[in-house]
């Protein structure tokens, strides 16, 4: 009933320790998340090994949230490729055209993408964060009640419909959190808080998008991708001094002449293609099949974590997950779910009338044709008073 924990399981901030004979370098590149791989030095001196571990959230998230400078330029050549005839300043003017239209000026637009930019690396890193306790399935499946969050936050910011069944989803997922929360108890374990920074991730996702819907409202490819560009902008220029502040102060390990930069490169990219195909796939499917991408990374990332780290999922924690992938598919359902249980019901209740009246119909002709006269068709005699067995009339 263990969680995976740091004592148990290798961590990405917290790999396994391993004693070398000699002088070595091991990247010990683990899979535990769309954002970070660390790296781990062992170096041998006087006959002890020292362990100097890449452990720097914030300076992931902030270089992985460099790569969204890219939305743009990606979505431009695309565009123009498409289109063949429009010019750049074509395809900028009608990304900008949007944001005018709603009134926004120079000066509040770029307000409100730094408003996001920040809620955008908070919930990154807090997300990040979480893996330094815990496995990345865990984390997976508590960023998943991100969508209980957004129900909850559009009924009352957005004034969205009523439904009943979703106010029993938020319940599934609150249960499913406490069951992953005390799975290893309280005392002296590192698992309260990370399911704590998990689930503050999750919520700080719901608000984004809360808000985002709120404030920027619908928007085009264009106006998406410009949008994005900014905040990637805004990161880059704005909360460099955070990584420098938190690597002098010590929070931040950072060893420069070995940055894992295959890892870090390979998780930004990977960042970058997951945003847009969620952004943009929606002219090419469903928004509900994206969603439900999230809640069946879930066991796609528990099948690695037993297959690479030996994690085991049994009892609270087997339960939370449960709870939270029940509560997640019934927030996905419609608005008018009652109509389409209604509509199955009626029609599941024709049927069996059918049925009935079918078997019955049947069941009394069998029985009305047993009780019937033999009619002999040779010679006319129906069992009658007035006639012979031979059919002449008496």
């Amino acid at each position: 009933m263990g969680s995976g924990g740091v004592g148990e399981v290798p961590t990405i901030f917290h790999p396994r320790r391993s004693r070398t004979s000699n002088i070595t370098f091991v990247e010990d590149q683990q899979t535990h998340g769309p954002f970070i791989t660390p790296i781990q030095i062992a170096l041998h001196a006087s006959g002890k090994s020292i362990i100097l571990p890449y452990d720097a959230p914030f300076f992931t998230t902030w270089f992985c949230t460099n790569w969204e400078i890219l939305y743009f330029p990606v979505y431009f050549i695309c565009w123009a490729a498409k289109t063949k005839c429009a010019t750049p300043s074509e395809i900028i003017a009608e990304s900008l055209r949007g944001f005018r239209d709603k009134g926004f000026t120079g000066g509040r637009f770029l307000i409100r993408c730094s408003l996001f930019c920040s809620l955008w690396v908070i919930t990154n890193y807090l997300y990040i964060l979480s893996l330094r306790i815990l496995l990345a399935t865990d984390v997976m499946a508590l960023y998943a009640t991100n969508v209980s969050c957004v129900y909850l936050l559009s009924w009352v910011i957005l004034h969205e419909q009523f439904v009943g069944v979703r106010i029993v989803a938020v319940i599934l997922c609150n249960t499913g959190i406490a069951l992953l929360a005390y799975m290893d108890g309280i005392t002296g374990s590192p698992t309260l808080g990370g399911v704590v920074l998990a689930t503050a991730a999750a919520a700080g996702s719901a608000v984004y998008k809360v808000l985002f819907k709120k404030v920027i409202g619908e928007t085009t490819f264009g106006q998406m991708s410009l949008f994005f560009s900014l905040i990637g902008l805004c990161n880059a220029a704005l909360l460099w001094p955070i990584c420098l502040a938190l690597y002098f102060s010590g929070v931040e390990t950072i060893h420069w002449a070995r940055l894992p930069w295959a890892a870090l490169l390979s998780a930004s990219i990977l960042h970058l293609v997951a945003n847009m195909l969620g952004n943009f796939s929606i002219a090419l499917t469903y928004d509900l099949f994206i969603t439900l991408g999230l809640i069946t990374a879930v066991p796609v990332s528990a099948a690695l974590d037993v297959i690479f780290y030996g994690a085991y999922f049994m009892g609270m924690k087997l339960a939370g997950m449960i709870f939270i992938a029940v509560g997640f598919f019934l927030v996905m359902f419609p608005d008018n779910w009652p109509d389409y249980i209604t509509r199955l019901l009626r029609i599941i209740m024709n049927n069996i009338i059918f049925i009935c009246r079918w078997s019955r119909k049947h069941r009394h002709g069998m029985s009305d044709g047993s009780s019937r006269d033999v009619i002999d068709y040779r010679t006319g005699y129906i069992k009658s008073h007035l006639r012979s067995p031979s059919g002449r009339v008496r």
